[in-house]
């Protein structure tokens, strides 16, 4: 089977976005890791390790856009599990981060929904297989 126009697009913006979030991820853990090593008890320390484990989250969470990414160019079955997955996780941090005041993150609530919608079209699941 072809790869849908739809998931051909997925399949670029998740290397984009894995390729950045490690980026940030990574960014965010060294940055953590300096923060906590200025004062490892106290304050600094809390916030720095609070820093690490927020960047090894994005991390992981990039790491597996780019899995998603592989799979969602190659049709792989597992691909539209995990597309379903890193979605909904993507819905309710935009839903968390909604609630504590960043309305910002309407967009991104937006975005992964679309997905979600998209990966559940007949046409999509059938070319994952599904």
């Amino acid at each position: 089977m072809q790869r849908p126009v739809g998931v051909t697009i997925l399949a670029i913006l998740a290397v984009i976005w894995g390729i950045l979030g490690l980026l940030a991820g990574l960014t965010v853990v060294a940055g953590g890791g300096m923060v906590a090593a200025m004062g490892p008890t106290g304050e600094a320390g809390a916030l720095g390790g609070l820093a690490v484990l927020l960047g090894l989250v994005t991390v992981v969470v990039a790491l597996l856009q780019l899995a998603f990414a592989y799979g969602a160019w190659t049709l792989k079955g597992w691909a539209w599990t995990l597309g379903i997955i890193v979605a909904g996780v993507g819905l309710v941090i935009a839903i968390v981060q909604i609630v504590t005041g960043n309305f910002g993150a309407i967009l991104g609530l937006a975005i992964n929904g679309l997905i979600l919608y998209y990966l559940f079209q007949p046409n999509v699941r059938t070319a994952f297989g599904r």
